[in-house]
């Protein structure tokens, strides 16, 4: 059973930036899709930003381009988001995935295995 666990979420002005991280446990990190996705309030959650196994293939959603960064570090079993010139409409709660299969970062949410908990991330204007 593989266990996520999010954290750096908080409350931030426009501009600021935040890093989160997800810690994994169990399973084999290293050989899994890992993704960001969040859920702002009234809305559907959406896919935010991907990165394949190796680190080789990542993908973003069009209002994060160039303002968000997604990295991992395998040994550490961890992945990372970090968000720069944050807006408030980047208020959500972030939620990581795991794609067990290993697919070249697909946006499906339900193409993920695991999930974490969730950080809640706040931009004040």
């Amino acid at each position: 059973q593989v266990t996520l666990v999010e954290s750096g979420g908080g409350l931030v002005h426009a501009g600021d930036s935040l890093r989160l991280s997800c810690a994994a446990s169990g399973g084999t990190f290293s050989y899994y899709t890992m993704s960001w996705f969040r859920q702002a309030p009234g809305k559907e959650r959406e896919f935010v930003a991907g990165l394949s196994w190796n680190g080789i293939n990542s993908a973003y959603a069009e209002p994060v381009k160039g303002r968000f960064t997604i990295s991992r570090d395998n040994a550490k079993k961890t992945m990372y988001l970090q968000m720069n010139h944050l807006r408030p409409e980047d208020t959500a709660v972030y939620y990581c995935a795991a794609d067990s299969r290993g697919r070249v970062v697909p946006r499906m949410e339900g193409l993920y295995d695991y999930w974490g908990q969730g950080t809640q991330v706040t931009v004040s204007s």
